[in-house]
């Protein structure tokens, strides 16, 4: 496969037509204090930093990387639960980056979370219908028959049986629980939907299920998602493109087939050889990675993956990777990106 190689020092996500969420140069960090002496200089923690990222109106971005990768912290940032360090964050065309109160409130409700842990996401005390139907009363004022109705309209919508709007979250399973979480969260018909590891705590058969449906509700109601997520084979399924992050910063991104199909960043290639294939006739290069990821509190020079990669050179050490425009807007972070063959 021929790429086109573009050399740039700053993100830049191309093709995206019609954009909806834009992060421009986001970082997110934190300063983490000694515990036994708390008059030292703390250190700083970089969660995210410098992440540039557009996601088109009507799509679903994938992000994937391991745990500490910052892949949440940037969701957070991205649907403002967290102020940014620094960058700027424009969601809808109205710059968000540090809007707040009323201004904040406006927004918020076109912008809503699907959260990975489906009980500790649902208020205990609540019945399902006061869960799903409490955005209705707090935004639209939505009272009596007509908000049973709404409720029961939306219970319906993600494969509840409106029957069981008087139960409590821990009568049901995980899989109903999370669809309680969705029909919240698709009540005030928002634009832009984080689903912050919506299937991982979930029964394989159930992520399939709960998957299905964030598709079909994308499709008949034009919502736009940001998908976190750490299985390769639910985001090939759910996604049209994917970002992959390490250590807060963004290694790859592109669409889900030149990205799956000729990863150029040696870490989203060992993501993929971690994989699972259901087909045992399938063989697959196997990538070992040595040691732990570095703390986020004293990252490595260079590259911050060279510890870890098993092409690093000398290079890899001296001099932070630039961003490779490989075409079609994909992009790999690294000096060898647009040298690697394609995935087999």
């Amino acid at each position: 496969m021929s790429v086109t190689q573009t050399r740039t020092s700053d993100q830049e996500d191309v093709g995206v037509a019609d954009p909806i969420l834009t992060l421009d140069h986001v970082s997110k960090h934190y300063e983490v204090r000694s515990s036994s002496n708390p008059f030292v200089r703390p250190d700083l923690l970089r969660a995210v930093d410098d992440v540039s990222l557009t996601i088109g109106r009507g799509e679903t971005f994938g992000l994937v990387g391991e745990s500490g990768s910052g892949k949440s912290t940037l969701g957070r940032v991205a649907v403002r639960l967290s102020t940014p360090t620094s960058g700027r964050v424009e969601f809808d065309g109205l710059d968000i980056s540090h809007l707040g109160g009323t201004n904040l409130r406006r927004v918020r409700r076109h912008m809503q979370v699907v959260f990975q842990d489906p009980l500790g996401s649902l208020n205990p005390r609540m019945d399902v219908g006061d869960i799903i139907g409490e955005p209705l009363r707090v935004f639209d004022k939505v009272r009596g028959s007509e908000l049973d109705d709404r409720v029961a309209d939306l219970m319906r919508a993600v494969g509840l049986d409106p029957s069981r709007a008087g139960a409590r979250p821990r009568a049901l399973s995980g899989g109903q629980r999370q669809r309680v979480g969705i029909a919240r969260a698709i009540s005030l018909n928002p634009k832009l939907i984080l689903a912050d590891e919506a299937v991982s705590a979930l029964d394989v058969s159930v992520q399939a299920q709960i998957s299905n449906l964030l598709v079909d509700l994308r499709e008949r109601l034009g919502l736009t998602y940001l998908f976190i997520a750490h299985g390769l084979p639910i985001v090939r399924q759910v996604c049209q493109r994917v970002g992959v992050m390490y250590l807060g910063r963004m290694m790859e991104y592109g669409t889900i087939d030149d990205v799956f199909e000729n990863p150029q960043h040696p870490y989203t290639r060992a993501l993929m050889a971690a994989s699972p294939i259901p087909d045992p006739t399938v063989r697959r290069e196997r990538i070992v990675l040595h040691g732990e990821p570095p703390s986020p509190l004293d990252l490595p020079s260079g590259c911050r993956f060279r510890t870890r990669c098993p092409m690093a050179q000398d290079v890899c050490a001296d001099v932070a990777p630039p961003l490779v425009q490989l075409g079609n807007g994909h992009a790999a972070e690294c000096h060898f990106a647009g040298q690697l063959e394609a995935a087999a």
